[in-house]
């Protein structure tokens, strides 16, 4: 079992193992060593939120990478998808990112990066792990010009800043359209201000201003209450909120209500189809997405993919069938004719563009779906065995679904961290639904529980 990276890089609370600066040097190390694959120099992009510790591990994976002599290219504060892309247009061999994302302050986290802008699958990331516990790496040691050296990257920021505005048609602009941005006091801090400016927005800034501390408390993607406030307190007709590395966003209608990723995803993934630009004419959703999304793609003769939480498992089915659009509730979105992984800036423009181009409000455009009464179970269990192996289970599971009679749907999983089985039955009628999980229920409790 893999004891360091998750399910999305290593992360943990900074000072305490895994996320001390011992460790990063080694991940350093051993990085720099998977990545070290053609001739010459070879060069690492580090980047970082704006969390406190991010200046240790910095200099801790810094000195790890430039002791199996390759360089780094350091380009301080920037978004997760802005490292993506840094990666792939400084020609860099990997790129990293030092950030918990939307996690407090007290935690960190590293991510890495391919040559190409995609995280790492699970056997890169296991060989990462191998190197470290093996020790196998430990002799080699560059000497005199062999060592890396580390540079400032200076003009990170505005080529990151035109990387995201080319995702916006040339002829268009967002003047007329007044904003409120909520920054998380994290990575996007400087330039999403700027980029929005830029496009022609009116806009209002909260939550701008970084000190270490400050990240994602009581604002963001994770707290939108206060983005919500200033929407209705301005007169705003949009509010974006980004999380602490600003691959994922928030919408806030201009009626101060939420708008919950999947109906993002529903008035995004109908334009596309309507401008013929969706790839194979499916959207890639995860389990969690509500039936209601299904519904409404299945009306306009899209197919929706779905694929286990997680934006990397949404990227590898995509990648895989040659899909170009992805999201799940939390805000994700992945837009690969844009970039490489989920930029809740990128996602952000998309949606003022949607309401550009329509003259509607976002909480016209979140109409595009009806999300479906949804009942969540968390039923404890002593122990976890495969479930298509009780056929007590099996069975009503498909009663359930016979019960639905495709106005539903039902999923059943173990949580991923807890002794928990978890029921999602989702459907047209509250008490069919809810009588459906509670009969799963009792029969896991009698069964596992």
């Amino acid at each position: 079992m893999r004891k360091l990276f998750g399910t999305d890089g290593v992360r943990g609370v900074a000072n305490l193992e895994p996320m001390t600066s011992e460790i990063a040097m080694q991940l350093g190390r051993a990085a720099a060593h998977i990545f070290m694959r053609r001739a010459g120099r070879h060069q690492v992009v580090i980047g970082k939120d704006t969390r406190l510790s991010g200046y240790m591990l910095e200099s801790a994976l810094t000195s790890g990478i430039c002791s199996m002599g390759v360089d780094v290219l350091l380009v301080g504060p920037m978004p997760t998808p802005a490292i993506a892309f840094l990666t792939r247009s400084l020609r860099a061999d990997a790129g990293v990112v030092i950030s918990a994302s939307h996690n407090p302050y007290q935690d960190n986290g590293i991510k890495f990066f391919s040559s190409e802008g995609f995280k790492l699958p699970d056997e890169v990331e296991a060989r990462i792990e191998q190197l470290i516990v093996s020790d196998e790496i430990k002799h080699l040691r560059p000497t005199a010009d062999a060592i890396g050296k580390a540079y400032r990257i200076g003009d990170a920021e505005g080529r990151y800043i035109e990387f995201v505005k080319r995702s916006v048609p040339r002829d268009l602009d967002f003047q007329g359209i007044k904003l409120v941005v909520d920054c998380a006091n994290g990575a996007a801090y400087k330039v999403a201000p700027t980029v929005l400016r830029e496009l022609g927005a009116e806009i209002e800034v909260i939550a701008n201003s970084p000190d270490g501390m400050n990240i994602n408390d009581k604002c963001g993607a994770v707290h939108p209450e206060r983005l919500q406030e200033a929407v209705r307190r301005h007169g705003a007709h949009i509010g974006i909120a980004l999380d602490g590395d600003a691959d994922r966003a928030i919408f806030v209608c201009e009626q101060g209500e939420i708008v919950d990723g999947d109906h993002v995803m529903a008035a995004l993934g109908l334009d596309l189809h309507a401008q013929g630009r969706l790839a194979s004419q499916t959207v890639v959703g995860t389990v969690m997405s509500n039936f209601g999304l299904e519904l409404a793609m299945k009306r306009a003769g899209i197919q929706l993919m779905r694929t286990p939480v997680g934006d990397r498992y949404l990227m590898e089915r995509m990648l895989a069938d040659g899909y170009n659009f992805g999201g799940e509730q939390s805000g994700h979105f992945i837009f690969l004719d844009h970039n490489t992984t989920g930029d809740g800036l990128i996602s952000a423009l998309q949606i003022l563009s949607l309401m550009k181009r329509t003259g509607k409000p976002l909480s016209e455009l979140a109409k595009a779906m009806t999300a479906v009464p949804q009942i969540l179970l968390n039923v404890k269990v002593k122990h976890k065995p495969d479930l298509n192996q009780i056929p007590d289970i099996q069975q009503a599971i498909k009663t359930a679904e016979a019960t639905l009679n495709g106005s539903g749907r039902v999923l059943v999983r173990y949580s991923g961290t807890e002794a928990l089985l978890r029921i999602m039955v989702e459907g047209e009628r509250d008490s069919t639904i809810r009588e459906v999980a509670d009969h799963l229920a009792s029969i896991v409790r009698a069964r596992i529980g």
